[in-house]
């Protein structure tokens, strides 16, 4: 998962998701009413696999293996906050958000001038219809490239162009992201 995908997950999330296995094993006995069976069958692991990695009695706990620790977070991650989620993306998709990154940003130019690209802080707001394209996107199953093309665009017309203002037709380099971060309302 790349930054900016970590960065879309951060932002729909009001509470952070349980770090410890144990803790995500607990949080979905409890989405599934404690039940193993129903845990078993998210995991594809049998009922008793579940029933060691989750019982009190000493000598008999198993702790689950990388492969099951993989597809617990994923479980977990799937059923974090669903509703919340929802009400967030749309939020963002109706009033737009704030997009904070650290990434190399310039002009395509010839080489040496100031126009190279170089690491910038930048925070912009950027509007629904940029929202709407980039969990379109990530819907789609697209990439981290792809996004970066999509947040190129929209960052070149926002905040080098000034919507439209400057800079007219200039190509907008977007690469090397260090850190992306989105504020949702």
């Amino acid at each position: 998962m790349g930054q900016i995908e970590q960065g879309l997950e951060r932002a729909l999330r009001t509470r952070p998701v349980p770090a410890s296995t144990e803790a995500r094993l607990r949080f979905l006995l409890a989405s599934h009413g404690g039940s193993t069976r129903q845990v078993a069958t998210v995991l594809e692991v049998s009922q008793r696999t579940v029933q060691r990695w989750v019982t009190k009695k000493p000598g008999a706990r198993r702790p689950p293996g990388p492969l099951q620790v993989q597809a617990i977070e994923e479980a977990v991650l799937a059923r974090w906050q669903p509703r919340i989620r929802a009400r967030r993306r749309a939020q963002a998709e109706a009033e737009g958000f704030v997009f904070h990154t650290r990434a190399r940003f310039g002009f395509a130019a010839p080489a040496g001038s100031s126009d190279d690209p170089r690491v910038r802080w930048i925070t912009q707001d950027l509007p629904g219809e940029v929202a709407r394209e980039l969990f379109a996107a990530r819907d789609a199953g697209a990439g981290e490239q792809q996004q970066t093309v999509i947040l190129a665009r929209a960052l070149g017309h926002a905040y080098f162009r000034e919507w439209g203002r400057r800079a007219h037709g200039l190509h907008i380099v977007f690469s090397g992201v260090e850190s992306a971060d989105f504020s949702i309302g």
